[in-house]
């Protein structure tokens, strides 16, 4: 990313009027103008808040209400039991939100979760394709680990007692197998309950959008989100649509193998293998008038959850006047065309674009730094752009 961030401060300020420091302590003094763009943990945020009006920073502090799926779950159902025609009531499923340590305790774990009790207690009574099918996401983990598809108790708490059975059975043995490298996650899906445990269950989106002249395979679309200041919610209408390496099965057909419902770019061999196509080009043959619908609830859906996060969940999202912050937002068609959010990423991963389409993310970072740092810094007068979409402004009164 280096070379494609110094590329958009270059085409953005002209050359004289920055200098690039290793280290904060280069500054002439603590009130010179200074911009950060780092990893999360190496911010300077105490520097970046005693500093408000010279220094801006690529990341908020505080955002789980967006960045973890239990916290994204409970600030999208806060948000429509104040707002019932909110687009987030049609437009992300509810889900059920549960703590577990360990598997023997998942009844206990799941007193509260009427929804999802009845769900299964109904599907006990059906056939495997009349069921309604569960997706389970651990609340804090990523690269699709621990996912798992369930549809009755007796599968769930399966699930939960293989990841058990895989447990190393002490401590010492643990520290063996990661110094090792055995059973490590990359090698094998051994899965800590007691270490995730939060977890989230959502309904399963099926049957999803699928394209037959791509091998009919499940994709879901990467959505690039700036988040500006204290509020301004801006889409990147260039997207990547994410394909999974195998043709779609329905779920009863293919729950233990989700090499056909799994999208995420970290689990495919290569980008090169047809997995990732920009959202807006002849490769993904969609009608033009399907894919302006997807991009305008994308739109809507976006703007609706920044605001829902930053007014009702104000103790897990606090933005900052003098701080920006790139997003990864995901969002799954159904075959309907509707547009499904899934999750919401700090610091996405942008290899997963292949070389082929990283020019949309060097444009990305070119309109990130134009309107995030450009105006805290005076950059160079740019012409609007039509690929960095305002979707939102929420007053927040912080100045």
């Amino acid at each position: 990313m280096q070379p494609l961030i110094l590329s958009a401060l270059k085409s953005n300020f002209d050359d004289d009027s920055y200098r690039i420091i290793k280290s904060i302590d280069e500054l002439p003094s603590p009130d010179t103008r200074f911009l950060q763009i780092s990893s999360y943990e190496t911010l300077p945020f105490e520097h970046i808040l005693s500093h408000s009006n010279t220094s801006i920073a690529n990341a908020y502090i505080i955002r789980k209400a967006l960045i973890r799926k239990h916290y994204l779950s409970t600030t999208a159902f806060n948000w429509t039991t104040k707002n019932p025609t909110s687009i987030l009531k049609t437009n992300i499923k509810p889900s059920c939100d549960f703590e577990l340590d360990y598997a023997e305790f998942l009844d206990d774990a799941l007193v509260e979760a009427w929804e999802l009790q009845e769900a299964m207690q109904k599907n006990e009574e059906n056939e495997a394709r009349d069921r309604e099918w569960w997706i389970l996401k651990p609340g804090m983990s990523d690269r699709g680990q621990g996912i798992k598809l369930f549809s009755t108790m007796e599968e769930l708490q399966n699930i939960f007692e293989d990841w058990e059975a895989d447990q190393p059975d002490s401590e010492d043995e643990e520290d063996e197998e990661v110094d090792g490298k055995q059973g490590s996650s990359e090698d094998k899906d051994v899965i800590m309950t007691s270490h995730l445990r939060h977890f989230t269950a959502q309904p399963y989106i099926h049957p999803p959008l699928l394209v037959p002249s791509l091998g009919s395979r499940k994709f879901h679309i990467r959505t690039y989100v700036l988040a500006l200041g204290s509020l301004s919610v801006y889409v990147y209408k260039p997207m990547l649509a994410l394909f999974a390496t195998t043709p779609y099965t329905p779920p009863w057909e293919s729950s233990s193998d989700l090499t056909a419902h799994l999208t995420n770019t970290c689990l495919q061999p290569s980008t090169r293998d047809s997995t990732v196509h920009s959202f807006w080009s002849s490769s993904l043959p969609l009608s033009g008038t399907l894919k302006a619908s997807i991009f305008e609830q994308i739109c809507s859906v976006t703007g609706e959850i920044f605001e829902a996060a930053a007014k009702g969940m104000m103790i897990h999202f606090q933005t900052l006047p003098n701080a920006f912050e790139v997003f990864g937002v995901d969002f799954l068609v159904d075959n309907e065309g509707k547009a499904w959010l899934l999750e919401v990423n700090a610091f996405p991963d942008f290899r997963q674009t292949g070389d082929e389409l990283s020019g949309i993310v060097e444009g990305l970072w070119r309109e990130v730094v134009a309107e995030g740092v450009g105006g805290f810094f005076g950059g160079k007068e740019q012409k609007g752009s039509e690929d960095l979409v305002l979707v939102r402004k929420v007053e927040l009164g912080r100045r």
